[in-house]
């Protein structure tokens, strides 16, 4: 968990004027108690009211609100439509995600900004997104994050089909084809997949380490050596 959410989660904690003592919050939070003392020293030197001490508790004072998030109208319209295009376009999770993300911006908002959000006219449809494309993206996503060792099958664009083990790394959107970026064991290098010629995906049981030139970043840096731009640079 970043920083900046733990403090914010020790705010949600202490609401409603109830004492609750540091142990309590290093175990919610998964963090030392040294780490919860000097969180509430910084929080209150920002200016939240938090009294009390180590080894006692504490309490934050009725009336505290966090500052409400600002946007521009720029800002609405591309968190707007980075939302509209993953519900359109990523996986189940993504979108029940994005879904989600709208509603709580929606709910920050200002009533006269409110209105200008409805009346932005951008909007995404994928009717090449079946729920197969979907379940994959969340579950190459998933594995990538948590590096689990992958076994595929796949069938190539010449339509030949073939085993593959494989690292996934990373996912990438080319406008109407979701990739996979991966390192592949049996080809001993780098390839990537398209989703939808992926007639199966299954976990092998076990995980692996990043090694030297075969990870992600290894990717990147020999796509620049060929001359290809690293998608988002």
């Amino acid at each position: 968990m970043r920083r900046a959410d733990r403090l914010f989660q020790i705010v949600q904690y202490l609401r409603g004027g109830r004492l609750v003592r540091a142990r309590q919050l290093s175990e919610w939070l998964e963090v030392s108690e040294r780490t919860i003392y000097r969180d509430v020293v910084d929080l209150q030197a920002s200016g939240v009211p938090i009294e009390g001490a180590a080894g006692v508790g504490y309490i934050m004072r009725d009336g505290y609100e966090l500052p409400p998030l600002m946007f521009t109208r720029d800002e609405i319209v591309a968190l707007l439509a980075g939302a509209r295009l993953i519900r359109a376009w990523g996986g189940a999770a993504m979108a029940r995600a994005a879904e989600e993300a709208m509603i709580k911006i929606d709910a920050v908002l200002p009533e006269k900004m409110r209105v200008r959000q409805n009346e932005i006219e951008i909007h995404a449809f994928a009717p090449e997104m079946t729920p197969q494309v979907r379940a994959h993206i969340d579950f190459l996503e998933t594995a990538a994050d948590s590096r689990k060792r992958l076994s595929i099958a796949y069938c190539d664009s010449k339509g030949d089909s073939t085993d593959r083990v494989i690292r996934p790394l990373g996912l990438w959107f080319w406008g109407k084809v979701w990739t996979l970026v991966a390192w592949c064991e049996l080809r001993k290098d780098f390839r990537m997949f398209r989703l939808n010629r992926m007639s199966e995906i299954r976990e092998t049981g076990d995980k692996f380490t990043p090694e030297p030139g075969k990870t992600l970043k290894d990717f990147y840096r020999s796509m620049e050596e060929e001359g290809h731009e690293k998608p988002g640079a």
